[in-house]
């Protein structure tokens, strides 16, 4: 994905959708957008996204989104391809409101690593000349190092994308088959140790704008008696699986509960932690 088509200061609404809405929320909006190029020819019209979330050991980051806290973000390594020769975008996505600022930066994946540990990368571990993009990387190992944010969940989904083809003012983009694992480790494959699927057969729906809300954006929810609410992959993924998996240094059990010495598989661990929490 050489052409970064981003939008990086936007309002971006949220609709969860049964499919058949979807269907016909694509042919509603074929007159007023044109299907990104990435989608064009595949399953669905859409394309795989891979993001590795980072957060501290505690969750901050996640809790910050759960308790709804003003200004808050979140730090998460993009990768489009299981391709060691694609770049990963670090991104930093902050909300306020209803409003979204992105800083992205794209880095060869030789120097993932170095920037991982704090280190900003040269000129030739750059994917773009940009300087917003090394601006992007620069603070995204700020917050990193401030937060001890590590690498903490993988999410993958399908992106059905359309865009303006006029400018990057509008976009819509319909999510499908969410998935969640937890991932302590930066080795960028599509591979998930027991995914959670996080919404279902449900389509996350997003309106995303630069400028004042479109007319026709009124049009299709009232056509469709859309209702907005909150669709976070990340937090609902995690709400959904369960905080303990993504405890890089383990669950600490409530005081005065026990797992027995039968409990030695960790599956059968798991299972028991689960229906323990639920009565805590």
């Amino acid at each position: 994905m050489a052409d970064d088509k981003m939008q990086l200061q936007r309002w971006e609404l949220k609709y969860v959708i049964p499919e058949e809405t979807a269907l016909a929320v694509r042919e509603y909006i074929r007159p007023y957008l044109e299907l990104d190029e990435y989608g064009a020819g595949r399953p669905n019209l859409s394309y795989t996204i891979h993001n590795l979330y980072l957060d501290s050991d505690d969750l901050a980051i996640y809790w910050g989104t759960i308790n709804g806290d003003k200004n808050r973000y979140k730090l998460r390594l993009r990768f489009y391809e299981d391709n060691p020769k694609v770049p990963i975008f670090f991104e930093i996505k902050r909300r306020m409101n209803d409003a979204i600022m992105k800083q992205r930066g794209g880095v060869k994946r030789h120097a993932v690593g170095s920037v991982l540990g704090g280190q900003h990368p040269g000129p030739d571990d750059l994917v773009s000349g940009d300087a917003r993009q090394l601006v992007a990387i620069q603070r995204f190992v700020e917050l990193m190092i401030r937060d001890q944010a590590v690498p903490t969940a993988h999410v993958t989904y399908e992106r059905e994308a359309w865009i303006s083809p006029v400018d990057n003012s509008v976009r819509v983009t319909m999510d499908r088959n969410v998935f969640i694992s937890p991932e302590f480790t930066t080795r960028f494959t599509a591979q998930m140790d027991e995914p959670s699927c996080v919404f279902g057969k449900l389509v996350i729906l997003e309106l995303k704008f630069t400028g004042r809300f479109p007319d026709w954006f009124k049009d299709l929810v009232r056509t469709f008696n859309l209702r907005q609410g909150s669709a976070s992959k990340y937090a609902d993924g995690i709400a959904n699986k369960g905080e303990m998996y993504f405890h890089r240094t383990g669950f600490r059990l409530p005081r005065g509960v026990e797992l027995s010495s039968s409990e030695n598989n960790k599956r059968e661990r798991q299972d028991r932690l689960t229906a323990l929490l639920s009565n805590v």
